[in-house]
């Protein structure tokens, strides 16, 4: 490959600390100075293409300014997801004053981390993972990144390969993701890296004991090492009417091409529960055109998660875009003679529809297991390495762990999570030490309006806010036992990823120096280091 030599700064542009966005011909690059040492990377985040300038510089960790993916300042190689790939990295050479890097001719925007590959004759084990999400697909990448040349089967009961699932009631719900654009990785990535793939697989037993694997059409599997990320399960109302066709619940690909192609010959939709999926969706059907309505027992949308202020801020929102809710009452029953036609409401209301989505929550996919524990919820308690029993570990949704910053067992449902344990399971398995040290991240996005979400706050005694709820411009810090257990945005996204930075390090200050004011946590964060 040849390469050319282009100034693209003077040193004096680039104090210790800081990053600068440059544009050279055939894309653009990203300078960091970190320490001293000038680095050139990639410019957009390999997640979703944000600019990476808009982020934030932590230590050598640069922070993406949308899902938090991070990556290292001077390598380019990724940190954290959600992202896969890593930066490319680019020579850089001091002249004097002044920055020359050496470029190709075409300047990628990602590359694929530096990998093991294949070699049964220096490690005959097989390493099986149960499930191909978040948890699974990272893991498996991840496996070959820590050095694991053993044969690695991932099994997943869908036919799919890993996608993109919090896309499927966003964009694609919505006809604007093409499904060539869905797939995590391609095929030929997975053939290429050594690591099989059995598609349509349902998994009937996992015996601990025996270390087996037994399927539905009786055949078995053997593994030397099984990681357990099977997910969720959208859970049922249990009402009458509750099978007809055109009722759906949306966690799969295969349910949202079928809930897609429903809604081409349907006017109205009913969406009963007001989560994440449910008004995530609620958007994306009043986008396709349909009349949307949104039944749920709670009085305030979010309440639980975000408290009441947030949750009236997001019904104003979906008002405003045309959806109309029927709060405080629950389904008494679907009818209809083979398709759905109505809902009835245990308050007497009827509503009539063309298609319902369910999305009431899931619980943890985890019936086939035997011999190994599981908790009241059926999710698998592991210990601080993912290990759920002898050779066996768990990540994502199924997982319920001890939280490193305030000692509480939990269980969090969410993608960045789901792939950031994936990965740290994969990296154990494969005989790196690395304990469950993360902090958990998630996003919400509806329409324009979106919020960021760092730590775990299931309850908390106060909330202190900073900025306009109202106004959709503000920080929320969720306090319990007189400190901050949790940290929601709306329109601050380098103000959040400075707080991630801060709950990482623990240097969070406590709730009385953050009631009534609003402080600089990238200042903060700066001063930590």
């Amino acid at each position: 490959m040849e390469f050319r030599e282009v100034m693209v700064a003077k040193v004096g542009e680039l104090p210790d600390g800081t990053m600068k966005q440059v544009a050279v011909e055939g894309g653009e690059i990203l300078l960091t100075n970190v320490e001293g040492e000038i680095s050139a990377v990639g410019a957009f985040c390999t997640h979703y293409s944000a600019r990476l300038e808009s982020g934030l510089l932590s230590g050598d960790t640069i922070v993406c300014p949308y899902h938090q993916a991070c990556f290292c300042a001077k390598s380019g190689d990724l940190k954290q997801p959600p992202a896969l790939n890593a930066l490319p990295k680019f020579e850089v050479l001091l002249r004097g004053d002044d920055v020359v890097v050496k470029l190709p001719e075409k300047i990628a925007k990602s590359r694929i981390p530096e990998m093991a590959s294949l070699d049964l004759s220096r490690d005959p084990r097989t390493f099986v993972i149960l499930g191909a999400g978040a948890a699974g697909n990272a893991a498996a990448q991840s496996l070959r990144q820590g050095g694991y040349m053993g044969r690695i089967l991932m099994v997943s009961e869908e036919t799919d390969l890993p996608y993109d699932r919090p896309n499927l009631d966003k964009d694609y719900l919505q006809g604007e993701a093409k499904d060539e654009w869905m797939p995590l990785r391609s095929e030929k990535f997975f053939q290429n890296r050594g690591i099989e793939l059995m598609l349509g697989k349902k998994a009937t037993k996992v015996d601990a004991a025996t270390k087996t694997l037994s399927f539905e059409k009786g055949e078995t599997l053997a593994y030397d090492k099984l990681l357990l990320a099977t997910g969720s399960i959208p859970r049922k109302l249990g009402v009458s009417g509750e099978t007809l066709r055109n009722v759906y619940t949306l966690r799969s690909y295969e349910d949202s091409r079928a809930l897609v192609k429903a809604c081409e010959k349907a006017a109205r939709a009913v969406i009963v529960g007001s989560s994440f999926i449910g008004l995530e969706a609620a958007f994306s059907l009043r986008k396709r055109g349909l009349h949307v309505t949104v039944v749920a027992p709670e009085a305030v949308p979010f309440e639980k998660i975000f408290g009441a202020e947030i949750g009236a801020m997001f019904r104003k929102f979906h008002e405003e875009n045309g959806v109309a809710f029927r709060l405080g009452t629950t389904v008494e029953k679907f009818e209809g003679a083979d398709a759905v036609n109505a809902v009835l409401l245990k308050n007497g209301d009827r509503i009539e529809t063309d298609v319902v989505l369910i999305g009431i929550g899931v619980k943890p996919n985890t019936d086939y297991l035997q011999g190994v524990p599981r908790e009241s919820d059926g999710s698998i308690k592991i210990d601080a390495y993912f290990r759920a029993a002898e050779d066996i570990y768990a990540a994502g949704d199924i997982a319920r762990f001890r939280d490193w910053s305030f000692g509480e067992n939990i269980r969090i449902e969410h993608w960045r999570t789901a792939e950031q344990q994936g990965r740290d399971a994969a990296l154990n398995m494969a005989g790196q030490s690395t304990p469950n040290m993360n902090v958990p991240f998630f996003w919400t996005r509806q329409g324009n309006l979106g919020i960021r979400y760092v730590g775990h706050a299931p309850e908390w005694d106060e909330i202190i806010f900073d900025g306009d709820v109202s106004a959709g411009n503000f920080l929320a810090f969720y306090i319990r036992k007189n400190e901050v257990h949790a940290i929601a945005g709306c329109k601050r996204d380098k103000q959040m990823a400075a707080i991630m930075e801060l709950m990482r390090l623990k240097q969070m200050p406590p709730p009385a120096e953050i009631r009534g004011k609003s402080l600089d946590f990238l200042e903060l964060l700066s001063l930590s280091q």
